[in-house]
């Protein structure tokens, strides 16, 4: 019997590698959902889709990586939570603007529940506007946010579409 710990580490590894569902559905229920009050990821209603629009950032952060700071489980409820910091510099094609050379370090947490021994919903608890501030992604200009917004909307429509 594999516990929930281990199944929730061997996910999150998979998923902040940017190695997509292919890799991540091994350690989730066929439908797994997904939510996040955070606005780049509003469209986001399933694991698999997060986890291809998490690979698709390491094509705009290729050198990006993660700093578990906390893991641990909640037998009683049966979940996981991890909490990371996520270090990225924008050097890679593909954004609403060109490369900045800009660095982040943005903490986020992720609540995986499961049943059984599959991750079956997943929250993730991040703040997005103080991370796309970081990398100056944000401008003074509320058109320049909205513009930031739908390049990441539509990353997950592309993710949607190559799923198909």
């Amino acid at each position: 019997m594999t516990s929930i710990t281990s199944v929730a580490e061997s996910f999150f590894e998979a998923c902040e590698t940017g190695k997509g569902w292919e890799d991540c559905r091994a350690y989730c229920a066929p439908h797994a959902t997904f939510s996040a009050q955070a606005e780049p990821l509003s469209g986001v209603t399933t694991i698999q889709q997060y986890a291809d629009w998490m690979k698709g950032m390491m094509t705009v952060f290729p050198e990006a990586r993660y700093e578990i700071r906390s893991f641990a489980t909640d037998s009683a409820r049966n979940n996981v939570a991890a909490y990371a910091i996520f270090h990225a510099t924008h050097t890679g094609p593909g954004g609403p603007v060109p490369p900045t050379g800009r660095s982040m370090s943005t903490d986020y947490v992720y609540v995986m529940q499961f049943e059984g021994e599959k991750i079956a919903h997943m929250t993730k608890i991040w703040n997005a506007g103080l991370a796309l501030k970081d990398i100056r992604l944000v401008l003074r200009f509320q058109a320049r946010v909205s513009l930031v917004f739908k390049w990441l909307a539509t990353m997950v429509c592309a993710v949607r579409l190559q799923l198909r």
